[in-house]
């Protein structure tokens, strides 16, 4: 019933045609501007009061701002039961994606405590929980088993065989893996500071997927050696997925250890460490390594709290989101411990079990901090295969995210592809190539389909405003003599020049072609020009060596009529008479008799050259027909979908205007927006031959408007703004 009703509705617009210049004036556009000038902004940010302190001290520590308001009736208990729950998932995971890290598990239950005490301050989302991440702990393996490899800790043994100095190599690892935290967290702050939160945006969600997905492939990996109970030797780098694997397979099933040991957790020493500064020496080679920490740890972040956020209602900001983690990181790093983000299974637990603000962080806090106080020692015996077993239930939603394959392959290829070439790169070029191939081919893909947007050449849907596709509408008609040419993208410097392509395509006017003939035509009408000013010349030339030869021979005829005799008066009258007729011509300006032939041939040149030159101008009219075989008079370009404009796009609509203008052609615009109507007025784009006049609000505007300077009152009443619906 309700859908019957709205289908009945009809609304009827009775308004002028309006241009640019119309709507400026009935819409009174402003030249005021609201923005501050430079001066003003710096003068504003310099400025001090208690209100300004007190906005940018809540903004920075937004914890400040809503725990003084904290119900302890509606969140207490259900903060307590999910601090308690998280606090516990915090135990296993932390000491198992330690092991992904190539850490103690002791570091793990570290990284599990101060990082989410400082979000607890900074941070604005209410439900996520940060600490270790198996892709973040994986990430920082790679790290720390490249710069100190086992290779580099080999010593000599009692007996003359090699081991492993197992403490010095821990000892270096763990200095690594802070000087990475560190530097990951400065970067952090750097970008939140600048308000660069929306670097993340060009990790799409697809990339997100595909590389969390690969990277849980070589956590898996990396956890054969305690599930099996071997050790094979570490690969770093392209394909090293591939080589532990082969190594895990032929170590294992060929038997190759004469006797097995269960590989237990250790020592978990009770108490904390002194902090200790990073050493900075690191900085200059894993300066890539933070980056690419940064950027993931802040995309899972984010994409978690904003989930969060709006299933709540309350906002996250993404620029304090930054500086929350990279405090977390920094302050981390001097308490040895390494990278966190948010973990999906410990956040999903938090919000489950009835958690609703950071209170839940504080709790779980404290039940690490009891264990590795009290209980630590407790774990030393937990063997590692068990940890390994933690590790893979915890990535059963991260192997979930293959199901992306089938929903990306029917609702969208392109995004599917994006997925598959991060997922490939991240399994055979490891993480950090990975991740650099993915934003690399996912830009790639952003730019394609701007390169190669769709156009259309557009129709009347009869009875209507509405001007469709006519490739897509059956219904949509193109309105005589005009074509409406749009594309589904912003004109800018990578497309510009196939817009232009395509434009002639779809309208059937190469403008090349009409031009060269135009100039063809006219460079030969200027010789033809020049050789008949040469002949004019010429003829000029002639015409006063004949008067003046005339001249003298009528003086000659002169004194010999004089000399006569009187008795000679008959021939004496008809030779005075012709000479009187000649003199009398050369006053006047005639062409002496003699060259009267000369003159004859002249004019017949002329004639014939004439003949000639309209002969070429019909021969330039039936190009342009032929051209225009549609007879098209009128061009409108809707450019509503275009956001911006630069250089080139000026350029580009500059040389339509002119070139399509010679060949008796007619453009007008339509549907643009006023921030780039300003950016037109900027680059000079309007002039004499480019009035404002050729702008219309809409597309519907500019053909009114065209048909009624063409005369054709008939059709305007067809597509009256009488509309039904």
């Amino acid at each position: 019933m309700e859908e019957k009703d709205f289908q009945s509705i009809e609304y009827f617009v009775k308004r002028e045609v309006l241009d640019e210049l119309c709507l400026d004036e009935v819409a009174q556009k402003g030249t005021w501007s609201t923005k501050l000038t430079l001066g003003d902004q710096v003068k504003e940010s310099l400025r001090c009061s208690v209100p300004r302190l007190k906005h940018i001290l809540l903004t920075w520590v937004p914890v400040l701002s809503w725990l003084p308001r904290y119900s302890i009736r509606e969140n207490a208990l259900g903060d307590l039961i999910s601090g308690c729950s998280v606090g516990i998932m915090h135990l296993p995971q932390g000491m198992a994606y330690a092991l992904l890290a190539s850490l103690r598990p002791v570091y793990g239950l570290y990284t599990s405590l101060f990082p989410v005490l400082v979000y607890f301050i900074f941070g604005t989302s209410r439900h996520i929980s940060i600490g270790t991440f198996a892709v973040i702990s994986i990430m920082v393996g790679s790290v720390t088993e490249r710069l100190a490899p086992d290779s580099n800790f080999i010593v000599n043994g009692t007996n003359g065989t090699e081991t492993v100095d197992i403490d010095k190599r821990d000892a270096y690892r763990v200095q690594v893996a802070c000087s990475l935290t560190v530097l990951t967290g400065i970067f952090q702050i750097l970008l939140g500071v600048v308000r660069f939160g929306f670097v993340v945006t060009y990790l799409s969600e697809p990339l997100i997927r595909g590389y969390t997905t690969g990277s849980a492939c070589h956590v898996c990996v990396s956890q054969l050696k305690y599930l099996f109970g071997i050790t094979p030797s570490r690969f770093i780098g392209p394909l090293s997925l591939i080589y532990v694997i082969a190594a895990t397979i032929i170590t294992h099933f060929c038997e190759l250890p004469s006797k097995y040991n269960i590989d237990v957790v250790g020592e978990i020493p009770s108490g904390f460490k002194a902090p200790r500064a990073p050493d900075t020496t690191f900085f200059s080679g894993v300066i890539g390594d933070a980056f690419a920490v940064a950027i993931v740890g802040f995309a899972i972040n984010i994409s978690l709290s904003k989930t969060f956020g709006l299933k709540y209602g309350y906002k996250v900001d993404s620029n304090q989101e930054l500086v929350a983690l990279g405090l977390s990181n920094t302050i981390g790093g001097f308490f040895h411990c390494y990278s966190v983000t948010s973990s999906l299974s410990r956040s999903l637990v938090q919000e489950s079990t009835g958690g609703k603000t950071q209170v839940v962080g504080v709790i779980s806090s404290i039940i690490v901090l009891i264990t590795v106080l009290e209980i630590g020692p407790f774990f030393e015996d937990l063997p590692k295969a068990v940890l390994s077993t933690i590790v893979f239930v915890n990535l059963k939603g991260m192997f979930k995210q293959f199901m992306d394959v089938f929903l990306l392959w029917k609702t969208n290829k392109v995004d599917l592809l994006v997925w598959l070439v991060t997922f490939i790169s991240t399994i055979v070029l490891n993480l950090d190539l990975g991740l650099a191939v993915s934003v690399a081919f996912s830009m790639l893909t952003f730019i394609f389909r701007t390169q190669l947007p769709r156009y259309s050449i557009l129709g009347n849907l009869p009875g209507t405003e509405l001007y469709l596709d006519t490739d897509t509408y059956k219904e949509a008609k193109e309105i005589p003599g005009i074509k409406i040419f749009r594309s589904s993208a912003t004109i800018y410097y990578t497309n510009a020049e196939m817009f232009l392509e395509v434009l002639q395509e779809k309208t059937g006017i190469e403008i090349g072609k009409l031009l060269s003939a135009n100039k063809k035509r006219d460079a030969k009408q200027k010789r033809k020009e020049e050789k008949e000013k040469k002949k004019a010349k010429k003829e000029a030339k002639k015409q006063s060596l004949s008067c003046t030869f005339s001249l003298k021979e009528s003086q000659m005829n002169m004194e010999n009529v004089s000399e006569r005799t009187k008795g000679e008066r008959n021939g004496n009258s008809v030779a005075f008479s012709m000479t009187e007729t000649a003199t009398d011509g050369l006053h006047k300006g005639q062409v002496n008799l003699a060259y009267e032939p000369d003159i004859t041939m002249s004019d017949s040149d002329s004639d014939t050259g004439s003949d000639h030159i309209t002969e070429f101008s019909r021969h330039g009219d039936e190009e342009k027909k032929q051209a225009c075989e549609s007879g098209t008079h009128s061009i409108i370009l809707d450019i509503s979908t275009t956001s911006f404009v630069d250089t080139v796009t000026v350029k580009t609509l500059k040389n339509i205007f002119r070139d399509f203008g010679e060949v008796d052609l007619d453009i007008y615009l339509a549907g643009c927006q006023a921030c780039v109507v300003e950016q037109l007025e900027a680059a000079d784009f309007f002039s004499a031959s480019i009035p404002k006049s050729r702008l219309f609000i809409t597309v519907h505007d500019a053909v009114l408007y065209i048909l009624k300077k063409r005369g054709k009152a008939d059709f305007v009443l067809d597509v009256s703004c009488n509309t039904q619906m």
